[in-house]
């Protein structure tokens, strides 16, 4: 089952290089966006990974930000909505994933670079205007289920510039108990080789992804967005909110209805 899986895996990602190659020069925007949805959706059935989505409204024209755990996060957002994510320049030099990413959108970000905070802020608040949607991971890097690191705040100033709203999504990943599954974890020496053949060995993985209320940009600072955003996921996540220190949630906890933003600051 395991060389079964292993194999369908490489071969949908070679099918997904072919798309991006021979058909994208040739499709509108929209039907890239249907190509990316259905591939993403394929990807994870492949992987054994069950999606549910709970994301009653419409999305408007906003900047999407959720909570960061796997390389896999950008692939269960896009079968909701097929994204422009911002990510570290690190995922460009991945086998495979990394040249479909750049193909599909995705915008590299060197660390600790201030000219490409620049050019990226510049290109962000454009494609917001044009309607397009673009996404991020506040917290700049992935974290272990069961805690939520401190968010960025620079790139929410691209939703101030574009006047428009911050739509965040609580993101985890359960298995059949309800309980966080441990699989989905990518974090510290861990290589993309090795997350891909721990997620193929597991079994019973569901990723729940809940959208949670809007939270208005006029009048507010990049920094109150920030701390609003990730005590609305925090509270999405059914996490301890006080403080935000990172504490795991009761095991089996529903994902729970995040608070209400409150005003963004004037």
């Amino acid at each position: 089952m395991f060389v079964f899986r292993l194999l369908r895996l490489i071969a949908h990602l070679f099918l997904g290089m072919a798309i991006c190659a021979f058909l994208f020069p040739f499709t509108s925007a929209k039907g890239q966006e249907g190509h990316i949805r259905r591939w993403s959706h394929k990807l994870l059935r492949i992987c054994g990974i069950t999606v549910k989505i709970d994301s009653p409204q419409p999305i408007p024209r906003s900047l999407l930000v959720a909570n960061h755990i796997s390389w896999l996060d950008i692939f269960v957002v896009n079968t909701l909505q097929p994204c422009r994510f911002v990510a570290k320049s690190d995922i460009r030099g991945w086998p495979l994933i990394g040249w479909l990413c750049a193909k599909t959108g995705t915008i590299f970000i060197s660390r600790g670079k201030a000219s490409d905070v620049r050019r990226i802020f510049k290109g962000l608040v454009e494609s917001i205007g044009k309607g397009e949607h673009v996404a991020f991971f506040p917290e700049g890097t992935t974290a272990s289920q069961g805690t939520l690191l401190p968010f960025h705040a620079n790139l929410f100033e691209a939703a101030i510039d574009a006047r428009a709203p911050v739509q965040p999504y609580a993101l985890r990943y359960v298995d059949r108990e309800g309980k966080l599954h441990p699989a989905a974890d990518f974090i510290g020496d861990m290589t993309i080789v090795g997350s891909i053949l721990a997620i193929l060995k597991s079994s019973g993985m569901t990723a729940e992804l809940k959208q949670l209320p809007l939270i208005p940009t006029e009048g507010a600072h990049r920094r109150d967005l920030a701390r609003v955003a990730r005590e609305v996921i925090a509270g999405g996540l059914g996490y301890a909110v006080e403080e935000l220190s990172p504490v795991p949630a009761p095991a089996g906890t529903a994902l729970g209805t995040a608070p209400d933003p409150i005003t963004a600051p004037q």
